[in-house]
C-alpha cells in the first residue's frame, strides 16, 4: 500500500469516526429533544462531566504525537508500514476519547440539557477531533 493510500485511508477513517461520534447526539436530539426530561437536576452535573471529559484526551495526545514523530522518522525505511499501522491504532484510541463530550451531550438530552451546553460539548468534540488529523507535512 502506498503512502498516499494510507493517508487517504486515515483521512476517510477520521471523517467516518467524526460522523459516528456526532450522529448519536443529532439523532437523540431529533427524536427525544422535545420530550420531558427524566431527571432535570442531573443536567448541570452531566454538563460538567462532559467538560471534564475533554481532559481524557490529554492522556491520548502524547502517544499520538509520538506516533507522528516515529512515522516521520521512519519514512522511506522498512519500518514505514509498521509506523503507519501504529499511528492508526493510537489515533483510533485518541478519537474515541475525543468523542466523549458529544456522547455525554447525547445523554444530556434525556435529562433536559439545553441547546447551548449541547452545542458547546459538540463543538469541543469537533475541536478535539481537529487535533487528531494527519498533518500535510507527513508523507
Amino acid at each position: 500500500m502506498t503512502r498516499g493510500q494510507r493517508r487517504r485511508r486515515l483521512s476517510f477513517s477520521w471523517w467516518q469516526q467524526l460522523v459516528l461520534t456526532c450522529l448519536p447526539l443529532v439523532l437523540v436530539n431529533i427524536f427525544f429533544g422535545s420530550a420531558e426530561p427524566l431527571w432535570p437536576e442531573l443536567a448541570m452535573p452531566l454538563f460538567i462531566a462532559g467538560v471534564l471529559s475533554m481532559f481524557v484526551t490529554l492522556r491520548t495526545f502524547g502517544p499520538y504525537k509520538h506516533g507522528l514523530i516515529d512515522l516521520q522518522k521512519s519514512l522511506d525505511t522498512d519500518q514505514e508500514p509498521a509506523a503507519w499501522d501504529a499511528l492508526a491504532h493510537v489515533r483510533r484510541r485518541a478519537l474515541l476519547a475525543a468523542g466523549l463530550p458529544a456522547w455525554i451531550a447525547a445523554l444530556g438530552v434525556f435529562v433536559g440539557l439545553e441547546g447551548v451546553p449541547l452545542l458547546l460539548l459538540a463543538l469541543s468534540t469537533l475541536v478535539l477531533f481537529y487535533l487528531y488529523r494527519i498533518p500535510r507535512q507527513v508523507g
